[in-house]
């Protein structure tokens, strides 16, 4: 007989990883599904389901509490996915980690579920914050419908963003705890990917839930197209969860882990890895070196560039610094002609001028390419067509470069908003998903 492997679980998949034994870039990437969105009872009494964002319910005894609760995608699948694990406990409450989209949408089903049956509904909880940011997509719809599709490198014709929030029901300042059944949840907030996050404590149980301040990879404190993170309290907020000792973690986005010192030790890394990016960019800051400067001089720490959980995956230490800047000196970058600029075309168009024209540009661009220099050969194609933007041959140069350089990077936010770049190109624009020509 043939002796055929065990079948996968999340926690199989979760030593694998732990040990870097695993493929975090693309086959289980923490901002996509596992195990085909398939649900599992990882610990008594919680079931797990890693979508895009993790979405997670405890039986309380006394119903369900849900931490994290799906994208508005998926309201139907986690409402099975939750009713075949406990067929008839209702929903008593859901914590929102944060604002994000991907966790704040899975309570449709059991709210129509409780009318139908008569039962109380269920009560969702949030850091007072998050009202204001539900606003701000409501006035923002296009703007994250094009950031989001070069982000996720999602389809243009297909996606559009949400127009219509569930708002939180109660919402607190500092901390808040409840109770269902037997289980305490103490809710803590915190600044870090947003304003606005919540992390939970479940001391019954020794459980931490992050939301995303834990995501199995570099931390999501860069994001070039959105708004202000906070790498420092984001930092404090981690080691204040690593000082409850859990005993289970639930990442926002990817794996749980399991066992208190790899916990403690995952979230302390990860602390240190953004103190070390804060600590580095502010020390330049105040030697007043110019942003440039600054993002090339900046690095992660050697002994933690290669843990399996700070892999630059989604998120790139770059990003993370030029968020670092902007929260604390601005937008300016240091340099005296990009103050007042002039527009940009109108400086390609000099500079491929002087250099004879589009002609010796376009050859000096695939020699920078074949001299593996993609760099630099991405800063004069993307010249090169805003010279000539009707060239079919610098679009065409253009598209290969980038998706060049998108083939090089680990960081899935890089390669797809590079990727976005080049596609763009083959139809002869500069940019899909907004107005760029």
């Amino acid at each position: 007989m043939v002796d055929l492997p065990p079948p996968q679980t999340i926690r199989s998949i979760a030593e694998r990883h732990w040990q870097g034994d695993g493929d975090l870039v693309h086959e289980h990437h923490p901002v996509r599904p596992i195990l085909g969105r398939q649900s599992e009872e990882i610990a008594p009494r919680v079931l797990t389901l890693i979508s895009v964002a993790s979405v997670n319910a405890i039986d309380t005894g006394d119903g369900l509490v849900m931490l994290d609760t799906g994208g508005y995608f998926e309201s139907d699948h986690v409402y099975d996915q939750v009713r075949a694990w406990r067929p008839e406990a209702p929903l008593r409450a859901a914590v929102y980690s944060h604002h994000h989209v991907d966790h704040i949408f899975g309570t449709t089903r059991f709210e129509a579920e409780a009318t139908s049956n008569g039962w109380p509904q269920p009560t969702v909880y949030g850091h007072e914050d998050i009202p204001e940011h539900l606003r701000r997509y409501e006035h923002t719809n296009g703007w994250n419908t094009a950031i989001n599709q070069r982000q996720f490198a999602l389809p243009l014709k297909d996606f559009r963003w949400p127009d219509q929030f569930r708002y939180p029901d109660v919402t607190y300042t500092d901390r808040l705890t409840f109770r269902h059944g037997d289980v305490t949840f103490e809710l803590h907030h915190a600044r870090g990917e947003t304003d606005d996050a919540t992390w939970t404590w479940v001391p019954e149980l020794k459980i931490v839930h992050p939301g995303d301040l834990f995501i199995w990879a570099v931390p999501n404190a860069g994001n070039p197209q959105k708004v202000q993170r906070f790498a420092s309290d984001w930092a404090v907020a981690l080691r204040e969860m690593a000082a409850c000792e859990p005993e289970l973690l639930l990442s926002g986005h990817g794996l749980p882990i399991f066992g208190t010192d790899r916990i403690v030790r995952a979230l302390t890394d990860t602390a240190e890895l953004l103190e070390s990016l804060e600590a580095q960019t502010l020390a330049l800051m105040n030697r007043g070196v110019p942003l440039d400067r600054v993002l090339h001089e900046v690095e992660v720490p050697l002994h933690l560039q290669q843990l399996p959980y700070l892999r630059p995956v989604y998120d790139h230490p770059q990003f993370i610094v030029r968020n670092i800047w902007r929260r604390y000196g601005g937008w300016y970058d240091g340099e005296p002609d990009n103050l007042l600029p002039a527009p940009r075309q109108q400086q390609a168009e000099v500079w491929v001028a002087m250099a004879g024209g589009l002609g010796p540009v376009l050859t000096r661009v695939r020699e920078l390419a074949d001299a593996d220099d993609l760099r630099m050969a991405c800063h004069l194609a993307e010249f090169a067509v805003l010279a000539e933007p009707a060239s079919r041959e610098a679009h065409e140069v253009r598209a290969f470069v980038y998706s060049q350089r998108a083939s090089q990077q680990d960081s899935s936010m890089a390669r797809n908003i590079l990727n976005h770049a080049a596609i763009a190109s083959q139809e002869g624009k500069r940019d899909l998903a907004g107005d760029y020509g």
